[in-house]
C-alpha cells in the first residue's frame, strides 16, 4: 500500500511538472521575471520595409496568444539600422527590450559604422529567412549561370553588379566573386528599389533578387534569374536550380531574428525564445510568409549564435580580402 501511493504520488509529481514544464513554454505561467506587460521590439528599419513588415506578423500573431508580456514593434530608423541597434545595445537587459537583427549588424561592424555586431546582443531566436537570387536583366550576353560564370572568368571586372555599399547587397557578390574564383565591378545605390530600376533599365548587368521583390519581373522575362542561394529550389521558382545544384557551395538569405541586449538572463531569453518558436508554428503566420516568399526558419539561442558566428567569419573573409576590414 505504501509503495502504491508514492508510486501514484511520483506519477501525479511528473504530471504536474510536465504540464507546468510546458506551460514555461509557452510563457502562460511566468517562466521568467520580466518587469513588463508589454515588451518594445525595435526595428530599426522605416516601416512599411520588409522587416518591418515581417516583424509586424509576428507582433500580431503573439498578441493573440496566452502569453505575457506581449510585444509591440517600435521602429527606430536611421544610420542604416544603426540607431535602433545603438538603443536596443544600451536598454536595461530584463526582457523588456528586444531588437530585431540580420546580417546588416556584420556589415555595419566591418565596415566600420559601429563597435559590435551579433556578439554585442544574446541571440533568443533566428525566425525567418528570405533567400537571394542571382538576377541578371534581360539583355545581358549570358542566358544561364554556366554561360554568366565563363564570361566572368573570361571578363574580369566587365560585368556591373548593382550594390549598396557595404552592405548585405555587396556582400552577396563579394562572397560569390570569392567562391566562383571572378572579379566583378560593383556600381552604387542608395538601396533596393533603386538597384531594381537600374537592372530593368540596364544600367546594371546583375544584381540580387528575392522572391517578394523578383517574382512578377523574372516570371515575365523583364529580368533573368540564373540561380537561388538555398538549400532547395523554391516552390514559388521551382524550375531556378539552387547554387549548390550548380556547383558552388554557397548559401545566402537575409536571416531576420531576435536579439537582446548582452547580459539579459538566460531564464529570460530562454522564456522569449519558447514565444516565437510557439508564434513561428501558428499556422496563419506560416502562410503569411510563404506568400511573401520567406521561409520560417526558427533557430534557438544556440543555434542561432552558432550561426551567427560562423557567418560572421565568412564576411570577414572577404573584407579583409578587399581591403575594408583589418583585424
Amino acid at each position: 500500500m505504501k509503495k502504491t501511493f508514492l508510486s501514484m504520488t511520483a506519477t501525479v509529481a511528473l504530471a504536474v511538472g510536465s504540464i507546468t514544464a510546458g506551460s514555461l513554454t509557452l510563457g502562460t505561467a511566468h517562466a521568467a521575471d520580466i518587469p513588463c506587460e508589454t515588451a518594445k521590439l525595435i526595428v530599426p528599419w522605416k516601416a512599411g520595409g520588409g522587416t518591418h513588415i515581417i516583424f509586424s506578423i509576428f507582433e500580431k500573431t503573439i498578441q493573440e496568444m496566452d502569453v505575457t508580456p506581449k510585444i509591440k514593434v517600435v521602429t527606430v530608423p536611421g544610420q542604416g539600422g544603426n540607431k535602433g541597434a545603438k538603443e536596443a545595445a544600451k536598454a536595461k537587459a530584463d526582457g523588456c527590450t528586444l531588437f530585431a537583427i540580420h546580417q546588416s549588424a556584420i556589415t555595419s561592424y566591418l565596415n566600420g559604422r559601429i563597435d559590435y555586431h551579433f556578439d554585442g546582443f544574446d541571440t533568443v531566436a533566428n525566425l525567418t529567412s528570405t533567400p537571394d537570387i542571382v538576377g541578371a536583366g534581360a539583355d545581358v550576353d549570358y542566358k544561364n549561370f554556366e554561360e554568366f560564370a565563363a564570361y566572368a572568368a573570361a571578363n574580369p571586372e566587365a560585368i556591373k553588379a548593382g550594390t549598396t555599399f557595404g552592405s548585405t547587397s555587396h556582400f552577396i557578390w563579394l562572397l560569390l566573386a570569392d567562391k566562383m574564383g571572378v572579379e566583378f565591378s560593383y556600381v552604387p545605390y542608395d538601396g533596393t528599389a533603386e538597384r531594381m530600376t537600374a537592372l530593368l533599365s540596364g544600367a546594371i548587368d546583375v544584381g540580387a533578387l528575392n522572391v517578394a521583390s523578383g517574382r512578377k519581373h523574372l516570371e515575365s522575362g523583364a529580368l533573368q534569374g540564373f540561380a537561388i542561394a538555398a538549400e532547395e529550389r523554391s516552390k514559388h521558382l521551382p524550375d531556378m536550380p539552387t547554387l549548390k545544384e550548380l556547383g558552388v557551395d554557397m548559401l545566402f538569405a537575409l536571416e531576420r531574428g531576435i536579439v537582446a541586449p548582452k547580459g539579459t538572463p538566460q531564464d529570460v531569453i530562454d522564456h522569449w525564445s519558447g514565444i516565437f518558436k510557439a508564434a513561428a508554428e501558428n499556422p496563419d503566420l506560416l502562410s503569411q510568409m510563404d506568400a511573401k516568399g520567406t521561409d520560417v526558419n526558427y533557430q534557438n539561442p544556440a543555434d542561432y549564435r552558432a550561426w551567427a558566428d560562423s557567418v560572421y567569419g565568412d564576411y570577414e573573409k572577404v573584407a579583409i580580402k578587399i581591403g575594408m576590414f583589418k583585424k
